[in-house]
């Protein structure tokens, strides 16, 4: 997950160990949902970094107690949210861009459907250790058929 701060470590959350795949359309059927919630975990992440820089430069009218209650809140809402779309079956990649991917299958190989907050729709995909500069069109991707 991006982020400069340490806090990401602590934010993370593992993935499942039995992995969902999905088809181009299933993803693209789902992208209502991760919209939505990634749309909240990149709001959150923001909001995550503001308050621990403001929390390690501390102001005369800040109240460290308060500050560092809000930062707990926070970061348990960010994990709350990412739980979700490991639930879902996503992996989430970047916080702060709101990048992440579904598993799937191609030619029998696994390989990653990616999507990044403000797309329209899954349109790339890329092999599972090539990431997001790896990224091609979705029209060169073959998936398997579903059985």
């Amino acid at each position: 997950m991006s982020g400069s701060d340490a806090s990401a470590s602590r934010v993370s959350v593992k993935p499942r160990s039995r992995r969902k795949t999905f088809t181009v359309r299933e993803a693209n059927c789902a992208l209502p949902l991760v919209r939505r919630i990634v749309a909240d975990v990149v709001e959150h992440w923001s909001q995550l970094q503001r308050l621990t820089e403001r929390h390690q430069r501390r102001g005369a009218g800040d109240d460290p107690l308060a500050l560092e209650d809000q930062i707990r809140d926070t970061r348990d809402r960010l994990r709350e949210l990412v739980e979700e779309l490991n639930g879902i079956g996503v992996e989430l990649k970047d916080l702060e861009a709101g990048l992440l991917d579904f598993p799937a299958k191609s030619a029998g190989r696994d390989v990653y459907l990616c999507w990044k907050l403000g797309e329209a729709a899954v349109d790339y995909w890329h092999d599972c250790s090539a990431g997001f500069a790896g990224r091609r069109p979705i029209s060169e991707l073959r998936e398997a058929k579903k059985h």
